[in-house]
């Protein structure tokens, strides 16, 4: 029962009771309370602990009701800071929150330190809760979410799986942005920076590749380099091999690649002025050079380079140099597999 309605009933209940005690006595009644006489009729003297009552008991639903009303008002509050627990742990960055009740505190707490993974759709929840699952199963299942449209950019931290993940989507659709990880890669994960470049790699040309040169690693400088036997117009130019190539840390084996790319793109005469260079600047280009050398069968360059190391060094190029000096039909690829050089 609401308490006006209660109010009410037990008013209509005593002026009744006085009503009817006041038609069998309408006399007066006297007390003497503390030297003070009190007269009122039968009736009043009836129905004032009637009154009383509903004063106290007023009073005491009140106090109940009020502390029920606060206790609910945690509830709620709770509820709130739950929902939100709930929503950190969603997008990967949990957040400890403060709890009134000891009851949920107790269980919740762990929220604070865990991240949530949904396998399947769930139905009831909130707004709020409903709104971020579905942009995470959205980019889970490889979608790109401008997050900025959904309010959300601030979100995420760096290095929030989600966050990569959604970038790396975004790369597979947005050329643009490709690009504007390779400009700006100190800004981005590892993932996104290696994702990137390899798309890059994959897709353009060298031309264009020049000015990031020095966000390349040897893997992706292998990729492009492969592609210039198969397309056309890759831009590779002797000064574009060189930034690459003194940026890069190659090794033996890349050197050689690289001679088997470029004895097929650039003139003798360029080819050799590059490698001799490289071999002068590092000595693991020395066997690419001397591949060279064999290519363009200039026997007498080669016994030249021999005479100025060591018996014990290039021994496969000597036992080459040996056989064709006998047999000049004899060619590198005979006796030596261009992988096994080095």
């Amino acid at each position: 029962m609401r308490l006006g309605l209660y109010i009410f009933a037990a008013l209509t209940l005593s002026v009744i009771i006085g009503a009817f005690a006041y038609t069998i006595n309408p006399n007066n009644y006297v007390v003497e309370i503390m030297g003070i006489n009190f007269n009122f009729p039968v009736a009043v003297w009836l129905i004032l602990p009637m009154l009383l009552l509903l004063a106290f008991t007023i009073v005491h639903m009140l106090f109940y009701s009020l502390k029920s009303y606060f206790k609910l008002k945690k509830w709620e509050r709770d509820a709130a800071t739950l929902d939100d627990a709930l929503y950190w742990s969603l997008v990967n960055e949990p957040k400890e929150q403060k709890y009134a009740i000891t009851e949920i505190a107790s269980s919740a707490a762990l929220l604070g330190k865990s991240s949530l993974n949904v396998l399947d759709n769930v139905e009831g929840l909130s707004p709020r809760l409903a709104k971020v699952l579905n942009i995470i199963n959205k980019i889970k299942n490889g979608e790109f979410i401008d997050l900025k449209e959904h309010k959300m950019a601030k979100v995420f931290n760096e290095g929030n799986p989600l966050l990569i993940q959604n970038r790396l989507n975004r790369l597979e659709s947005d050329e643009k942005f490709v690009e504007e990880v390779m400009k700006s890669s100190s800004s981005y994960s590892d993932m996104v920076r290696g994702q990137a470049l390899e798309i890059f790699a994959r897709k353009e040309t060298f031309f264009k590749a020049r000015k990031y040169a020095k966000v390349f690693d040897v893997k992706n400088f292998m990729v492009m380099l492969e592609r210039v036997n198969h397309e056309e117009e890759m831009g590779l130019t002797s000064e574009i091999l060189n930034d690459f190539v003194s940026t890069l840390k190659l090794t033996c084996s890349d050197f050689v690649k690289i001679a088997d790319v470029t004895k097929k793109q650039f003139t003798p005469d360029e080819n050799l002025a590059l490698f001799k260079q490289y071999q002068t600047d590092n000595p693991k280009a020395q066997n690419a050079y001397l591949y060279l050398l064999f290519e363009y069968e200039l026997l007498d360059a080669v016994a030249a380079y021999l005479e100025e190391h060591e018996e014990s060094e290039f021994v496969k190029f000597r036992a080459l140099y040996e056989l064709k000096k006998e047999h000049k039909n004899y060619k590198l690829e005979d006796l030596i597999d261009t992988d096994s050089i080095c």
